[in-house]
């Protein structure tokens, strides 16, 4: 009942129309101011995640300068960060985190044709393929082997999608079903049926926000959503593989759109945001992201979705200064409820870009 009313209520406010022209030159700023400040939100590995995040945004607007203005320059951005590092993959054999990176690196090999660009990534799946853990999916930061599977939600932003797109890319099936087994495990594990959300990990089952309400946070249920539409941008229509990709999506976009705080954002708690009260763009950046997209694909009710897409979109761009620094990121592991206009990051400015690629498409 309460999803039939917030779409009525929702399908009742007009669609504010998007300008192609002003959403790539935001874009564009903040993409710049990115990469001229290197050193801003941003004392990462190239190889971290959180570069990662920021590649695979960074390609989405790298397509679009390119096909629109002719500019190669962000390509050769992302080109030489693969250079210097051999496209090789992090650290860990099996953190999803570590994995992230290939996903850009796929894309690469994708348009360029260079074996070298994606042979560490194919030899990484490779051998978690054929040496699965077995582990527990409860997260235990006192054991070193809790991170091997996908134990918590982010997760299944970070490292699915290198498996669905190696599927694709090669035609081999052992991707797609290592994928399969491991992301259905972890969503019976994480995902809350009744609320139709996904926990961060098990130590949040039991905890209660201070209005009683159980903990999901933003950002956690904006990385899965990120990753679905990564996951469906390759997976073909008629994969037998696609069905419960596509039915989870819709269940929790639409979930999640019923959440959205009157300011346009959705806050560091979805079920309790006045205890969070600080704008939070990561986790909206994600959010616009997967809504956009949805409704660029059909997945999603135009009527329905865009005030939401609209009112987030909108409180992404008051998040942007006017050099084009991306504030109100929520760090990494701090508390939360402290997020200022000055506090950017990486992964943020990646899902915004993802966010303003959606949105150029739907734009006049």
């Amino acid at each position: 009942m309460v999803a039939v009313v917030w779409a009525m209520t929702m399908g009742m406010t007009s669609a504010a129309q998007f300008s192609k022209t002003t959403t790539k030159e935001v874009m564009r700023r903040v993409a710049d101011w990115q990469i001229a400040n290197p050193g801003k939100g941003n004392e990462h590995s190239d190889l971290d995640w959180t570069n990662a995040t920021l590649y695979i945004g960074m390609l989405d607007w790298a397509e679009l300068a390119e096909k629109v203005d002719g500019d190669k320059s962000y390509y050769d951005w992302l080109l030489k960060i693969g250079r210097r590092n051999h496209y090789q993959m992090g650290k860990w054999m099996y953190h999803a985190d570590f994995v992230a990176v290939g996903q850009p690196f796929i894309e690469l090999y994708q348009k360029y044709g260079n074996e070298k660009m994606v042979m560490p990534v194919k030899a990484r799946a490779n051998w978690v393929v054929d040496n699965v853990p077995s582990v527990s999916l409860d997260l235990d930061y006192k054991k070193a082997e809790t991170l091997d599977r996908w134990s918590w939600c982010d997760a299944l932003f970070m490292a699915p999608p290198v498996y669905a797109k190696l599927y694709v890319l090669t035609g081999d099936k052992k991707y797609i079903r290592f994928m399969d087994k491991e992301y259905k495990a972890t969503y019976n594990h994480l995902y809350d049926k009744e609320e139709n959300l996904f926990y961060r990990d098990s130590r949040y089952f039991d905890k209660k926000e201070a209005n009683g309400e159980k903990v999901f946070w933003g950002r956690g249920n904006g990385w899965v959503l990120g990753g679905l539409c990564e996951i469906l941008q390759v997976l073909p229509a008629k994969d037998k593989y696609r069905k419960f990709y596509e039915q989870l999506f819709v269940t929790l976009a639409t979930r999640v759109a019923q959440l959205q705080s009157a300011d346009g954002y959705w806050h560091a708690s979805l079920l309790d945001p006045a205890s969070y009260p600080s704008p939070e763009t990561s986790a909206t950046g994600f959010i616009v992201y997967a809504l956009a997209y949805g409704v660029n694909e059909g997945l999603l009710n135009k009527d329905v979705f865009m005030p939401a897409i609209t009112k987030g979109w909108q409180a992404m761009l008051d998040a942007v200064n006017e050099e084009g620094k991306l504030g109100y990121v929520q760090p990494i592991g701090a508390d939360p409820r402290k997020v200022t206009a000055d506090m950017t990051e990486v992964y943020g400015v990646g899902a915004f870009l993802l966010a303003g690629n959606q949105i150029y498409k739907m734009a006049n």
